[in-house]
């Protein structure tokens, strides 16, 4: 599948290719994607098919074996890796599937680790720590520690943390794929807020066609192919 045209992230002719022992295995070829400037994208396939590591190369969390990734305007698949994780912090919010909450810290700490990366002071720290958990609605439990929180809660934490530094694209593996469904849906209309009336360009892996339909577009990925159509 090719794409043509400019957008926020452009990933051209990937290839991805894993060693094992003597085993090369080949998980994305000749990938092609494009993604708008505020658009909800979800990826959809079965596991194994690559949408997690689509996901990494976009997020510059790994790097292609062949081909070019681009987040806005800028190549990042061939940045060393000190400006690579440089450009992570500025540009990349990360949303985890079991939420990657550290359980020694409280809510409001764990959304402050992005800033810690930053040159602003505490008092500046704060008022992000602030917005960010007001945001996600969990102002009145910034002091709760993740044991103490539901698992939705402990997700909302997870979002407050990704968007604490005003990324510019969220990223998010599986992100109601551990929560009930009455959770999930509340994460879902977070995510779909801040996609609807903050503009933030949302990449969302899942499994679920409940989540798929919140996005405003949704490719199926299946043996390192992209299609609009789910596989026979």
């Amino acid at each position: 599948m090719t794409e043509q045209g400019s957008g926020l992230v452009q990933v051209r002719g990937v290839d991805k290719v894993f060693t094992r022992g003597s085993e090369r295995i080949h998980v994305l070829g000749g990938l092609d994607l494009t993604v708008p400037e505020g658009e909800f994208l979800a990826l959809m396939g079965p596991s194994g098919s690559g949408k997690s590591t689509l996901l990494n190369l976009i997020g510059g969390l790994d790097r292609p074996t062949k081909g070019t990734v681009a987040v806005a305007g800028q190549r990042i698949d061939n940045l060393s890796d000190r400006n690579l994780a440089a450009w992570r912090a500025r540009h990349v919010g990360l949303v985890f599937q079991f939420y990657n909450l550290m359980p020694v810290l409280s809510a409001e700490r764990n959304v402050e680790l992005p800033l810690l990366l930053t040159k602003l002071n505490k008092k500046a720290r704060h008022q992000h720590v602030e917005t960010a958990l007001s945001v996600v609605g969990l102002q009145e439990r910034s002091r709760h520690y993740p044991r103490q929180l539901s698992g939705g809660e402990q997700q909302r934490v997870g979002i407050a943390r990704a968007i604490v530094t005003d990324p510019t694209l969220l990223l998010c593996d599986e992100p109601t794929g551990d929560l009930d469904r009455k959770s999930s849906d509340g994460i879902l209309e977070l995510l779909t807020t801040l996609n609807r009336v903050q503009g933030k360009t949302i990449v969302m892996v899942t499994h679920d066609p409940h989540a798929a339909a919140c996005a405003t577009r949704t490719l199926h990925l299946d043996k390192g192919r992209l299609s609009m159509e789910a596989a026979a």
